[in-house]
């Protein structure tokens, strides 16, 4: 349950939004994408406010905006490449060898090159948000939510997703929203951070802000986190 949650991501920009578990860290991004509703306020998605779109409104804004699942969301009957191929084949308008450039590219971009005939029952949890990624990218859109992309991978592949994703923002300039428990990983990437406590914005501002922040909540959340996470 969010109450009263404000905060805006620039074109371009990386936010990263923190919290403890059960602070409403997802369920915002499941506002900003029109899976949830808020009983008051305005959702605004690439300049448009969405609050009271229908489904087939919300379809257009999704193609602008699109979401990394924890667990990839890929169509577990479909292939690897098929799956990326996916959003390219719902606009029908590019031939069958042009598809197939653009997945092998983006494959290799992601770093899953080589994989395009595997299923997802094959992949690690690490190379189904690989290949999660690279489908998303496919859709072509202005912005990616991720949420918790670490989640469940080992400390060598979350280094890796978030090299992709700072590739991502220097190459194609894509505004990012990532939902994350990592310190670390979003150290590595936030432009600006929102931090949720008990269902309200705490802290809104950039990585800096926070750590030279008084506030106790957030010297807390900082303290115990660099207990879980020694410096390496």
């Amino acid at each position: 349950m969010l109450d009263d949650v404000s905060f805006f991501v620039n074109p371009g920009e990386t936010l990263c939004i923190l919290g403890r578990s059960g602070v409403g860290k997802s369920v915002s991004l499941q506002n900003v994408m029109g899976f949830l509703k808020p009983d008051s306020g305005k959702i605004l998605v690439a300049g448009e406010d969405i609050t009271g779109f229908n489904e087939e409104q919300l379809q257009a804004v999704r193609r602008k905006v699109t979401m990394v699942f924890q667990n990839g969301a890929l169509f577990d009957s479909l292939s690897v490449g098929e799956n990326v191929a996916f959003p390219l084949r719902e606009r029908s308008v590019l031939a069958e060898d042009q598809i197939q450039q653009i997945v092998h590219g983006l494959l290799e971009m992601v770093g899953v090159a080589g994989m395009v005939d595997l299923l997802p029952s094959d992949l690690s949890t690490g190379m189904k948000r690989s290949v999660a990624i690279a489908r998303a990218l496919s859709a072509q859109p202005e912005c990616i939510l991720y949420d918790e992309p670490t989640t469940m991978v080992d400390p060598l592949i979350a280094h890796l997703l978030g090299d992709l994703i700072q590739k991502l923002k220097r190459q194609l300039r894509l505004t990012s929203i990532v939902v994350t428990h990592d310190m670390r990983f979003a150290q590595r990437l936030a432009d600006r951070v929102l931090f949720l406590h008990q269902g309200k914005a705490h802290f809104f501002g950039t990585m800096e802000q926070m750590k030279a922040s008084s506030d106790e909540v957030l010297r807390q959340f900082l303290t115990l986190d660099a207990l879980v996470l020694p410096t390496v």
